[in-house]
């Protein structure tokens, strides 16, 4: 109940934070385990205890782009809107590492909605920061070069785990960024001749993060 604390809409309702555990189902993903598929009925929603979730948008073509990520104490606002009308999800969300998760079934979320005011702005909130998010995401595609990309996702997951050893794969990466795989592998290369990454199997280490 520590991290509930720390979110400025739960520290003034000691009640609220008490019903989400209440009505919840604690549950932990192993790394790489799919949270929602494309397509499903969304029957929860999702909020990060521990570690973090990875949110991808597929194309008819199956490629992938990463949309943002779930961090601890965070929900997936995507999950909010579809569980409400009803609709199929529109993502795929997985386990960026061994991740706890409360999961709210989504009758109970117009309760919460209803009785407590903070519910309400802890939603908004969300929705302002995952909004900003896709923008970023959009102006990243448009306006900067894949090299610039890869280093900037590099960075963010370096910053999720704590870790400058990322384990991934070029073929990963590639999904996550929209693009080829034989592209992040010259890029990859060229980075480690620059001294920038250390290059191992299914893993990358970054030795000068703010390249």
């Amino acid at each position: 109940m520590d991290l509930l604390d720390q979110i400025v809409e739960f520290r003034t309702s000691s009640e609220l934070r008490k019903k989400l555990f209440e009505l919840s189902t604690l549950k932990t993903l192993k790394k790489g385990e799919v949270m929602m598929s494309e397509n499903s009925y969304i029957r929860s929603i999702p909020i990060v205890i521990s570690g973090s979730l990875g949110v991808i948008r597929t194309d008819e073509d199956g490629k992938e782009i990463l949309l943002y990520y779930i961090k601890p104490g965070e929900s997936c606002i995507m999950s909010f809107l579809g569980g409400m009308h009803n609709e199929k999800s529109k993502i795929k969300a997985v386990a960026e590492e061994n991740t706890e998760i409360l999961f709210l079934p989504i009758e109970k979320v117009r309760h919460l909605i209803r009785e407590y005011p903070q519910w309400l702005d802890y939603i908004f909130r969300l929705y302002h920061k995952r909004f900003e998010e896709l923008l970023e995401v959009v102006n990243a595609v448009a306006f900067r070069k894949v090299d610039e990309r890869l280093m900037a996702l590099l960075r963010k997951k370096m910053d999720l785990t704590g870790s400058k050893t990322i384990e991934i794969t070029h073929e990963q990466l590639a999904n996550e960024l929209a693009t080829a795989r034989v592209v992040i592998s010259r890029l990859l290369k060229q980075l480690e001749d620059e001294g920038v990454v250390s290059l191992g199997r299914n893993k990358i280490t970054l030795l000068k993060p703010d390249y």
